[in-house]
């Protein structure tokens, strides 16, 4: 019996994990690096995974809504995920703060995300990311 390809394995690990959020060097156990990313853009074409980042891929399914491929969860707890992965502490944002001690009503969209470091990464979909705010 032929074992599976790369791809085929990738997409098992994928589907068994509790993960939403995942890196290249998640697999780097089972091929090259150019192979894993090849492996990830037929995955993405196929429409089993989004790219969410750079070296960022999160599962995806079909919208009922839109009848388009959007990841399983918010963009938010997507970002959050991939932070932590990254090793990027994440903290409240000064407009979740402010809701949660009262001082304002608005109700914050969670397209900003309270980090402790300065981060340079974009993350997001389809022309929509969260953005990052340094609080020191």
């Amino acid at each position: 019996m032929k074992a599976p390809n790369i791809q085929a394995q990738i997409a098992d690990r994928i589907a068994r994990s509790q993960d939403q959020v995942f890196m290249r060097q998640d697999f780097k156990d089972l091929a090259k690096y150019n192979q894993i990313g090849r492996s990830l853009r037929q995955l993405v074409a196929k429409g089993q995974i989004i790219k969410i980042g750079y070296g960022l891929y999160a599962k995806a399914g079909i919208s009922p809504l839109s009848n388009r491929i959007v990841p399983l969860r918010g963009l938010r707890d997507l970002a959050i995920e991939a932070l932590k992965k990254l090793n990027v502490e994440v903290v409240p944002s000064s407009y979740d703060r402010a809701y949660n001690e009262g001082r304002t009503t608005q109700i914050p969209t969670g397209r900003v995300i309270g980090v402790k470091e300065r981060i340079a990464r974009k993350i997001g979909y389809d022309g929509k990311y969260v953005t990052f705010e340094y609080i020191s």
